[in-house]
């Protein structure tokens, strides 16, 4: 037992200094490192640059693009006032007596259309103050009905999400991101019924109570740079949390800003579908191109088509309404820095993790609880390490990396489709990520203005309970049916 001593260690620090705000770049190395000397099996120096720089710099090269691009789009999106536009446009069409309901739809649809879930809480916050006031619906429950439409069903179980955390098992599984369709909008349902049905009733028992909205002050707190380094740190796709005001003079027509969403998803859909059976692709079998196969790359390729053509889209309708495009495509890349290097870093710390003659023990005990299931061992690893890091990207990338081929042999071994793993790893990996130590929770409350104290229990049911209800309901339901 005193070998999980070491990864137990930095673990512990790893989360403490984390929701302390210290730098995941700085920490995620210096806590691996630790975790080695304590070990003493491996030379420092070597499985720094070795075996940490190794697996943080692949992950870079595998997801850079989706991050760079998916930064842009989201400041493209605010700056011409798109995000604004399809939010205000919701929130008219429902009406105040739907106001948990127009929240939900408005964070679900600018998240699945590839919008940073930060740039949406700052977007639909303002919007969402106003329609909760209206309707008198307490404050309490905005951070949870943005949770659910943002951190929930669009980021892991919908097919063709083009969040990180649905990218991030296709190189593993040689899938898409449409993989396990059916089984993804059946989970999407239950995570999208069960949160509605707790933050209606909720309110119901608010409104039986005499409990309003409250008397708050709702205005956007200034740039802080502990809201900025708490942001920049989670593992959900963040972009920068502080956003400016949209220089657009006019917003555009809703119909214009719900264009580029869809064009995310049904560019991607078609590359997949008629694009890439059309392409010579034997090329990639040489090994200036990595020995690899079309299979291995065709998901991340779609993601990138479908955001750079929604970008090219957002450009052509709204070039009079953005002022500055070049500050704009600035702001936007350096956005895309801070969240691919810090889940890159964990990547690294999970990389040295995994070099340890304790992860042996861990992953053991994975697969025994799992009864050799690998639907649920997959489900199992990820679900706890982005638990432990309070990252969503973050634990699933260390899951997979280090357990990725055992798992593949596993499936293959047991008939289960690759399709079903990537389902289950994605919607695994937003199933304990936020707990209170999240990146993603701590800048939603800050944002509104709360504590955890006062909201934190109605964003726990639906994007922790739910989410785990949720996964279970997908194991069983790929285990008795199959994918579909």
């Amino acid at each position: 037992m005193l070998d999980l001593l070491p990864p137990l260690v930095a673990l512990v620090l790893l989360v403490y200094f984390a929701y302390r705000g210290v730098s995941l770049i700085i920490l995620a190395p210096l806590t691996g490192l630790l975790a080695v000397v304590l070990d003493g099996g491996l030379p420092p120096l070597s499985a720094y640059t070795q075996i940490f720089m190794r697996n943080a710099g692949g992950f870079v090269v595998a997801f850079f693009p989706l991050f760079l691009l998916g930064a842009i789009f989201g400041k493209l999106m605010e700056d011409s006032g798109s995000a604004q536009a399809l939010a205000q446009a919701v929130s008219r069409r429902l009406g105040s007596e739907r106001a948990i309901l127009s929240v939900v739809l408005c964070c679900a649809l600018l998240t699945y259309g590839g919008v940073s879930a930060f740039v949406v809480v700052f977007a639909i916050f303002p919007i969402a103050a106003a329609i909760f006031r209206q309707a008198d619906i307490p404050k309490r429950l905005i951070p949870g009905a943005i949770g659910l439409g943002g951190f929930t069903f669009t980021m892991s179980a919908l097919p063709g999400s083009p969040a990180i955390q649905n990218a991030i098992p296709m190189p593993f599984f040689n899938t898409t991101a449409f993989a396990a369709p059916g089984l993804g909008i059946l989970t999407g349902i239950v995570m999208f019924g069960l949160g509605m049905a707790w933050l209606t009733r909720r309110a119901a028992a608010a409104r039986a109570a005499g409990e309003g909205y409250g008397r708050h002050d709702d205005s956007l707190p200034a740039a802080d740079p502990i809201l900025r380094e708490h942001t920049a740190s989670s593992g959900r796709d963040s972009a920068e949390p502080v956003p400016a005001r949209s220089p657009a003079t006019a917003l555009p027509h809703p119909a214009l800003a719900v264009l580029p969403v869809f064009v995310v998803i049904i560019s991607s859909f078609i590359f997949i579908k008629v694009i890439v059976p059309l392409m010579d692709t034997a090329h990639l079998a040489d090994p200036l191109f990595g020995e690899t196969s079309v299979e291995s790359v065709r998901g991340v390729w779609a993601v990138i088509v479908g955001l750079f053509l929604a970008i090219l889209v957002l450009l052509a309708t709204n070039w009079t309404r953005i002022k500055n495009l070049r500050a704009t495509l600035d702001e936007g890349a350096d956005a895309s820095l801070l969240p691919i290097f810090n889940t890159a870093s964990l990547v690294g710390f999970g990389g040295l993790i995994a070099a340890l003659p304790a992860f042996a023990i861990l992953s053991d005990g994975v697969l025994a609880v799992s009864g050799g299931n690998p639907l649920v061992s997959v489900a199992t690893a990820v679900a706890a390490l982005s638990g432990i890091t309070g990252s969503a990207s973050g634990g699933m990338s260390i899951a997979l990396e280090a357990l990725g081929p055992k798992l593949v042999d596993l499936a293959l071994a047991a008939g289960v489709s690759m399709e079903a793993m990537h389902r289950v790893a994605s919607v695994a990996s937003g199933a304990l990520d936020a707990l209170p130590h999240n990146g993603a929770v701590i800048t939603i409350l800050i944002v509104c203005k709360l504590t955890h104290k006062d909201a934190y229990l109605d964003f726990f049911v639906p994007a922790v309970v739910i989410q785990i209800v949720a996964l279970i309901f997908l194991i069983v339901m790929a285990s008795l049916f199959g994918t579909f």
